[in-house]
């Protein structure tokens, strides 16, 4: 094993490495204008790893004041697409060279696992925005059908002022999948990552203006939700509201777009994503394997998380013990060891959280098949045994709630209609999974699905070409692909007399 890929490489690492806590404005750490901060805590141990600038309406007027001016002088939004393409190009290059130190901030900050978030995190946040920068300058305008003596011409324009909140279970790679299209469309952004994992969004505000994004044009202003976050979402001067995170929080957003200047919004909200498996999925194994990486991957702290695995009956009591099977290769340890594939829920809230919900669920009588308790309390960190439900029923909470944990409730079905039923009532429609070798039941199953993504014997599968985003209160985020583009532009047409 190659020596940085050790704990003890990793450990003597996360005990030099420096951490950034302040804002970002204007090309430029400053701190908070009140002066007051947080401190972010590690959910591997519960040490504090820094203090965080807790940015609030002030520090909100002046980074939109910034990113105002830098945005109508042109500097960055009247750069030709190709220019904007190099420079989104070398901003991914440079993420690639400090992807050790991004990828050892993103997992002392959120938990997740040193392996996923060098070799999956990291990489993906860097290819979103690369993806983004070669896309640019390929993308065209349009010219309408006229009459002779006319010239209409659709145009895309950078719609100007950006707000992106992003979450803190995939913090860079949520913060790039707004910043890639944004930016190469010229816009100017204001970034506030979550309270709770905030570090890598600060590092990168820095990096982006050495690959040549000019000052000003993202600003990264961390704080809490109900302070710093309301304060954009009340802005009169953003333009548009980018959003992912609980769907709670979504609807309180849209409310302040209403009170203040009918600002854009894109929200991608949460999700309880059915993972349906028929008796004749093509390969069992394959299929369990899959349905316990989508419950325990990334702690189950996943808007996608297969976190309902519906069953049919004449399959469902080999099936349940194939899965509890798969999912005892889940264990949490050290999330700095890189033989570790599960690490700690993000902090004790989380944790507690996720507990209340492994009991509500034995409360209501379903069956435990494994798991259900909380490991590791005497490495003060904050970890819990990926657990597996059997015998629920739809009605129960854990089936239709949220958990964001390693939670999995079993559900069984006899019939392609009743697994429809099941799978299309609740509030969420971000994402479901199908497993079957019939090709006209797996056509007509996803069709009737309510989801923004549907796969097909495999779960999560995709790349950045294809939109992601949900129906219902899943929220409309539409983020990677081409359509991405349309967030963050307006159309103008423009007829000229000849």
């Amino acid at each position: 094993m190659n020596e940085q890929r050790t704990l003890a490489h990793w450990q003597q690492m996360a005990s030099t490495v420096s951490i950034e806590g302040r804002a970002y404005i204007n090309g430029e750490y400053v701190d908070a204008r009140s002066g007051e901060t947080f401190d972010c805590v590690s959910p591997i141990d519960g040490r504090v790893l820094a203090n965080v600038a807790s940015c609030d309406s002030a520090d909100a007027d002046i980074a939109v004041a910034n990113a105002r001016e830098t945005f109508n002088s042109g500097v960055w939004s009247q750069q030709a697409p190709a220019q904007r393409k190099r420079v989104l190009i070398r901003f991914a290059d440079l993420m690639m060279e400090h992807q050790q130190e991004l990828a050892l901030l993103e997992t002392l900050d959120m938990g997740k696992p040193i392996s996923d978030s060098l070799s999956i995190d990291i990489p993906a946040a860097a290819n979103s925005i690369r993806w983004n920068g070669e896309a640019i300058d390929k993308v065209y305008d349009e010219l309408a059908p006229t009459a002779h003596d006319q010239i209409g011409m659709v145009t895309r324009e950078a719609i100007g002022v950006v707000s992106a909140i992003v979450p803190w279970n995939f913090p860079l790679l949520m913060a790039c999948w707004k910043l890639g299209p944004a930016l190469a469309t010229g816009n100017s952004i204001v970034l506030k990552p979550s309270e709770k994992s905030p570090l890598t969004a600060i590092r990168i505000a820095q990096i982006a203006v050495e690959a040549g994004i000019p000052k000003g044009v993202l600003n990264v202003v961390p704080g809490f939700g109900h302070t710093v976050g309301k304060a954009l979402a009340l802005h009169m001067d953003v333009d548009c509201m980018v959003f992912t995170g609980s769907t709670r929080t979504a609807k309180q957003l849209m409310i302040y777009a209403g009170e203040s200047n009918m600002k854009r919004v894109w929200l991608e909200a949460g999700g309880k994503s059915p993972n349906i498996v028929f008796a004749d999925a093509p390969d069992l194994k394959e299929a369990a394997r899959a349905a316990a990486d989508a419950i325990c991957f990334n702690q189950g702290e996943v808007c996608t998380a297969g976190s309902r695995l519906l069953v049919e009956e004449s399959i469902r009591s080999e099936f349940v013990a194939m899965v509890a099977e798969q999912m005892k290769h889940w264990q949490p340890g050290n999330p700095l060891d890189p033989n570790t594939n599960i690490g700690a829920v993000v902090d004790q809230t989380q944790l507690n959280t996720v507990l209340g919900f492994i009991e509500a669920g034995k409360e209501a009588g379903a069956e435990v098949c494994g798991g259900g308790v909380q490991l590791h309390k005497e490495s003060g960190g904050f970890y819990v045994a990926p657990t597996l439900f059997n015998g629920v029923n739809n009605d129960m909470k854990i089936a239709r709630e949220e958990i964001f944990g390693p939670v999995l409730s079993c559900i069984g079905f006899d019939t392609p209609e009743q697994a429809i039923q099941i799978a299309n009532d609740t509030d969420y429609g971000l994402a479901a999974a199908v497993w079957t070798s019939n090709l006209g039941k797996a056509h007509r199953t996803a069709k009737a699905l309510r989801a923004g993504s549907v796969w097909v014997n495999q779960y999560d599968g995709g790349d950045m070409t294809a939109p992601f985003g949900g129906f219902k209160q899943s929220g409309n985020g539409r983020d990677k692909s081409l359509h991405a583009f349309d967030k963050y532009t307006e159309l103008k047409a423009t007829w000229i007399a000849i």
